[in-house]
């Protein structure tokens, strides 16, 4: 998952996914509207377009990076009709509907791509942050604890799962969980600024 990268938007948020970071200089995607409510599974590839999964993920990028979220996630829908069940399509798909706000269908996305590739620590994050979002803490502590189960040495998953447990008022533990964080990354300056700030809080 090198297409997938952690990115930290400050001690407000609980965490988001920079997935668009190397996108290479596309043309401009082509100006022809994609109906999502007419794509089903039974059309065939020729039915949409003659692009290839792979070039249809990377105008999906490029549309992305221009903040065109409905096109991106019509090139995305294409490229999933067209190469089943891959998880990295679904979860960019899942991703987008998530910035769209679209968090029930996004999580539907997510649980798709994690039948497929239960062992990836950024889909039970991406879900975690979701269900922090929505109150829904014993979800969200669920996923973001399988993500630690992958990889325990991501300090931007201890800084985030700190900020889940202030949430749920868990303050000792979450300042363990800041601690770990600074540990890992000794200039994380977010998880420091919310030890601090807890701490004071105590």
């Amino acid at each position: 998952m090198t297409t997938f990268q952690l990115l930290m938007l400050g001690a407000s948020a609980y965490f988001a996914f920079e997935i668009y970071k190397h996108i290479q200089t596309l043309q401009e995607p082509e100006k022809k509207k994609i109906d999502l409510n007419k794509v089903n599974s039974d059309k065939t590839a020729e039915a949409f377009s003659p692009f290839s999964p792979e070039s249809l993920v990377e105008k999906a990028d490029s549309a992305y990076e221009l903040k065109e979220y409905d096109k991106a996630l019509a090139f995305l829908t294409e490229a999933d009709a067209k190469e089943k069940n891959n998880p990295d399509i679904l979860f960019k798909i899942a991703y987008i509907l998530q910035q769209k706000g679209e968090d029930i269908e996004a999580i539907k996305n997510y649980k798709k791509a994690l039948e497929i590739d239960n062992n990836n620590e950024f889909i039970h994050n991406a879900m975690a942050s979701i269900y922090r979002k929505n109150g829904e803490f014993t979800s969200a502590k669920i996923h973001i604890k399988a993500s630690l189960e992958i990889d325990n040495t991501n300090p931007i998953t201890f800084y985030n799962y700190g900020n889940l447990l202030v949430d749920m008022e868990s303050f000792e533990e979450a300042i363990n969980m800041y601690k770990k964080a600074i540990e890992l990354n000794p200039n994380f300056i977010e998880a420091k600024e919310e030890l601090k700030a807890l701490q004071k809080r105590l």
